[in-house]
């Protein structure tokens, strides 16, 4: 990615909404080449997919728990049966296989405490689990799905001029 693809991958993660003449506008560039960029930023995985973000509060799903869950099984077998089960439950926002003393964590989100309870019953029952806690976020201080984009690397010539 160059200097022009990472300030499209920029616009794009602020607002996915913004058409290719205003894309191109910032950029710097053409409809046609700027268009051809976004494309090849699809098709090599860069850009995943354009989506809507929703406030959870407004469609009435704003409480959000986080679950760290444990388990004696770690084959690879289990996991494949665990992730198709996990993946399936439409509260799961997310799910990660983690490192360190945990093994996976889930973040939910539901209406309510009853609504996570009948969750917590549910996924306790998919499969064995060695242990399963909850954690209730009380407030959303941050929450972006932008990610940081590295500066554009520099060439090993351009390194060695600044020694």
């Amino acid at each position: 990615m160059d200097a022009i693809d990472r300030k499209i991958v920029v616009l794009l993660q602020e607002d996915a909404s913004l058409s290719l003449a205003q894309i191109a506008h910032r950029v710097g560039l053409s409809q046609s080449p700027c268009w051809k960029r976004i494309q090849r930023l699809e098709k090599t995985g860069v850009i995943l997919k354009r989506v809507a973000l929703i406030s959870p509060e407004s469609i009435g799903v704003g409480l959000s728990v986080f679950v760290s869950i444990e388990t004696g099984d770690h084959s690879s077998a289990w996991l494949a049966k665990f992730a198709q089960t996990v993946t399936a439950m439409p509260e799961v926002m997310e799910f990660h296989r983690m490192a360190g003393d945990i093994d996976y964590m889930l973040r939910v989100a539901v209406p309510d405490m009853q609504a996570y309870d009948a969750f917590y019953k549910r996924l306790i029952d998919t499969m064995p689990l060695k242990n399963v806690t909850s954690r209730f976020s009380m407030e959303r201080v941050k929450s972006t799905t932008a990610y940081p984009l590295p500066a554009e690397p520099r060439s090993p010539a351009a390194a060695k001029k600044k020694l």
